[in-house]
């Protein structure tokens, strides 16, 4: 059975987080393996990575950060919800653990984002292609409402909806990260209803969580489009959006959002992911199976009529995901 056409966007995360894994990013797009980059106003070298964007006319969105790091917004001058005792936001489960218990409090989370979106425009001289979360904070309960508000005030339109269909069955994960990406999932659908409310898109799938680091690969790109979007009509064009985090490895001290970078960032995996990204393999891979990669502003500039979806392809998606 043919399988549809697909548009897909590879958006590069943690532009920004330090100079080596910059040099990894702007390697993948001058070779056109890498499409879109999300930058962290907070991370250490946020200016170079401003610069690189500039200089290479690469499209670029904001990281929006509430989990890593040092705050932008009021939160940094303390007596805040969104930090701990020294000064830095509560970390990737610590941040989720808060929410749950109530301890969080969301207009907080509103000026945080706030103050990143004006950070943005500061440093590019215009607003973002697109927002999306880091850790995916931007899909958590109460959080994924304050965040689409924000967004529809400062007029940015593109956001992630981190829902990669079938993570259960992805048997090579690990026990943590299967769990951590079932979460995401269920958090992603929740957060369909605010997203479409307030007037924001995104691709009709999307992949990047069983497809992290280690367990990227040619084939596992592939299989991953396949599997979410199986069951949809062959013949017409598909958005999809690849999450990726390549780079060169982080050294320590240099790099991260105030703190040093974290063993993430420090991993061979982002060595890896430079590579599989940057191989000839993915892209003819890709292009075998009808994959055209392209930027969020070209899936902007076509319309109903121009083979764009212009209602929801796939179950999850409750609201048209491009006009």
């Amino acid at each position: 059975m043919a399988r549809p056409r697909v548009r897909l966007v590879v958006t590069a995360d943690d532009f920004g987080y330090c100079p080596r894994r910059d040099e990894g990013i702007v390697e993948a797009f001058l070779a056109g393996a890498v499409t879109s980059v999300s930058l962290l106003v907070n991370g250490a070298a946020t200016e170079s990575a401003a610069e690189l964007a500039r200089r290479h006319s690469i499209p670029t969105g904001l990281h929006a950060n509430l989990s890593e790091g040092r705050p932008v917004g009021p939160a940094r001058r303390g007596a805040s919800s969104l930090i701990g005792p020294e000064g830095f936001f509560l970390g990737k489960m610590g941040f989720r653990e808060a929410l749950a218990a109530g301890d969080v409090a969301l207009p907080q989370v509103r000026e945080e984002l706030e103050a990143q979106l004006s950070c943005f425009r500061e440093l590019l001289g215009r607003a973002p292609t697109h927002v999306d979360g880091h850790q995916h904070v931007h899909v958590l309960p109460g959080v994924c409402q304050v965040f689409a508000e924000a967004l529809q005030a400062y007029g940015v339109r593109f956001t992630r909806l981190p829902l990669e269909r079938g993570m259960g069955c992805c048997t090579w994960l690990e026990a943590p990260a299967r769990a951590f990406a079932c979460a995401v999932e269920r958090d992603a659908r929740a957060a369909v209803g605010p997203f479409s409310r307030h007037g924001l898109r995104w691709t009709d799938a999307f992949v990047g969580l069983s497809t992290c680091g280690r367990h990227m690969s040619a084939h596992r790109v592939s299989a991953a489009l396949a599997r979410v979007l199986e069951g949809t009509l062959a013949g017409r064009t598909l958005t999809a959006e690849l999450m990726a985090h390549p780079g060169y490895p982080s050294v320590p001290p240099t790099g991260g959002c105030g703190e040093g970078p974290d063993a993430f960032s420090c991993s061979w995996e982002r060595l890896h992911e430079l590579r599989v990204l940057t191989a000839p393999t993915l892209r003819a891979r890709l292009a075998q199976d009808g994959v055209q990669l392209c930027a969020l502003d070209d899936l902007d500039s076509k319309r109903p009529g121009k083979e764009v979806p212009c209602e929801a392809t796939l179950e999850p998606f409750l609201e048209p995901s491009l006009p």
